[in-house]
């Protein structure tokens, strides 16, 4: 599989009254064709490296070390002017709450269509056409009065779906999606879920989906990467990471959801509260919230070690396990 996105050893720092390593090492990779799912509770760092991945982040506050190389280019390097063109056309995103991201003081209609005649040169009138065309691939009801509706006249999930259409209108080669169901409601939810999952299908995309809910990367996700205090602490398959995970994060996760199994039982949670991020993490940043904790997790920080293929956790507890693998 061709990787179309490749992070290495990413570490993001926002500067100010204090300094907040906000990403710490961070390196990942996203094939063609391919979901992947950036999962995690908050304050962990997903949508930081979303941000960084389109060059979001303020630049005076910021600091950014280490490789964002995406479709060959160097995106850590690129001129305004580049990423002018490189937003929206080669990575596209949707944002967490579209009532924020839309603008308020133009119609949807015209928000999409702008977009359109920026990146593709067409002229107003088949810009538009095409802006109505994505309202219908996205599903929205009497699409053509929705072209001149302002995004207070519609409801939650009319919107994302409308921001959907914005971020797919130029047709992406890779397209970000962070949380864009967490302010939905269940129903509405599910919609937009298998919603995406066609479009990647029909449009070939490659997408990183960002949220903190296993439930949901489990729908739509091919592998998935589990943050934790700005680092990777897992990754693999979305099968190897549901049925048998490693690091005890995942795995507390896991157990703190609401399934079959659980009826009845008392629901699990993961003890006490994610680290502070005013330094880079010397050690295992979960062992204070981590049962299974020995001596060295609080000394050094675990190695990233592979498990088996595609398949990697930064904790001792997988030490033996890679061990047992390479043996064999």
């Amino acid at each position: 599989m061709t990787n179309l996105v490749e992070i290495d050893h990413l570490n993001i720092r926002f500067t100010g009254e204090r300094t907040v390593h906000a990403v710490n090492d961070l390196s990942l990779t996203l094939g063609e064709g391919e979901v992947l799912g950036l999962l995690g509770e908050s304050g962990s760092g997903k949508s930081v490296t979303l941000r960084a991945l389109m060059r979001l982040l303020p630049r005076k506050r910021t600091q950014i070390s280490g490789r964002v190389n995406v479709l060959g280019r160097d995106v850590l390097a690129l001129d305004d002017e580049e990423l002018s063109d490189f937003r929206g056309q080669t990575v596209s995103m949707i944002f967490q709450e579209p009532a924020l991201a839309l603008d308020p003081v133009y119609t949807i209609g015209r928000q999409i269509a702008e977009s359109v005649i920026r990146h593709e040169g067409k002229s107003e009138r088949d810009a538009m056409a095409r802006a109505l065309e994505m309202l219908e691939v996205v599903r929205i009801p009497s699409a053509k009065r929705r072209l001149d509706a302002y995004p207070h006249e519609m409801s939650g999930g009319m919107r994302q779906r409308a921001m959907i259409a914005l971020a797919l209108a130029c047709k992406p080669k890779i397209l970000l999606a962070d949380e864009p169901t967490t302010a939905l409601d269940a129903t509405v939810q599910i919609q937009i879920l298998l919603l995406l999952r066609e479009l990647q299908r029909e449009f070939g995309m490659s997408v990183i989906f960002v949220t903190h809910d296993i439930g949901v990367a489990i729908e739509i996700c091919d592998r998935v990467a589990v943050m934790y205090a700005g680092q990777i602490v897992e990754q693999g398959t979305l099968s190897q990471i549901v049925r048998s995970p490693v690091h005890p994060y995942p795995k507390g996760l896991l157990a703190s959801t609401v399934h079959g199994a659980k009826r009845g039982q008392r629901l699990e949670t993961i003890p006490g509260t994610p680290p502070s991020l005013d330094k880079t993490p010397a050690s295992c940043s979960f062992a204070p919230r981590c049962s299974l904790a020995q001596p060295r997790c609080s000394e050094q920080l675990p190695p990233n070690v592979a498990i088996s293929s595609g398949h990697t956790a930064r904790c001792v507890l997988a030490e033996p396990m890679a061990a047992v693998a390479a043996a064999t």
